[in-house]
């Protein structure tokens, strides 16, 4: 009996998702992306960092540009046409008044109804969360709520224009979930391609599972949960 409802996308045409490096994205949530972009909602990747410190035997500059590569590789695999990579230092975030602003930027440019990130909590289920997971998380939190508010960051409105605008949804990837989407068949097919796309990136990193041994095992125990082959989980939360 399945005990996870289909997160309903009625009135949703854009979804930003927010995350703190290139391939943060595709441990699960790309996949739903795919469904969601082969229905024709259009979805846009903010990432704070370059990801440049990601990889111990090569140069941040070499990797910076690497991992853009490999990201606009992934997005291609999910339909997803803007992504946006800013500078914040890998490893560095901090959950502070810069980062709040930036992100409130990128929602006020583009309006989404629903924003994606990761979860800020210390512990989750695959052990020690990452600091800038945690860090991005809370910002995004913050960020959505001085995206709606005219008097905080007022300089987004009065010198470039961008207006108070309002994200109905916050849905978390990678934390206990309320809701799942069902990527049976394509969607996962081509997450596992955008995955797979961070092919240096995997490389590096010592003992991590085949992209489709991953997925497949996160979808179908999700998809148990929701009466269906394969879904995505998230914390959706509502603003």
């Amino acid at each position: 009996m399945s005990d996870l409802e289909f997160f309903d996308t009625t009135g949703i045409d854009r979804v930003l998702g927010v995350v703190a490096h290139p391939d943060d994205m595709e441990y699960g949530a790309s996949c739903a992306v795919a469904a969601w972009t082969a229905a024709g909602i259009d979805v846009s990747y903010l990432l704070l960092t370059a990801g440049e410190a990601g990889i111990r035997d090569m140069d941040p500059a070499d990797v910076a540009s690497l991992r853009r590569r490999e990201q606009e590789a992934a997005c291609a695999e999910v339909g997803v046409e803007s992504l946006t990579i800013l500078d914040f230092p890998d490893g560095l975030v901090e959950a502070d008044h810069a980062l709040r602003r930036a992100i409130a930027r990128q929602i006020r440019s583009y309006r989404p109804q629903a924003i994606i990130t990761l979860p800020w909590k210390l512990e989750v289920s695959f052990g020690l969360n990452h600091v800038d997971h945690r860090n991005v998380g809370l910002a995004v939190i913050d960020a959505i709520r001085d995206a709606d508010n005219p008097w905080v960051f007022p300089e987004l409105r009065d010198e470039e224009g961008l207006e108070a605008w309002k994200a109905d949804w916050l849905l978390v990837s990678g934390d206990e979930p309320t809701c799942a989407v069902d990527v049976t068949g394509e969607p996962l097919e081509r997450g596992i391609a955008s995955l797979s796309a961070h092919e240096v990136y995997l490389d590096a990193l010592p003992g991590h599972p085949a992209p489709r041994e991953m997925l497949e095992g996160m979808t179908a125990a999700a998809g148990e949960r929701a009466g269906v082959a394969n879904a995505v989980g998230f914390r959706a939360i509502q603003m």
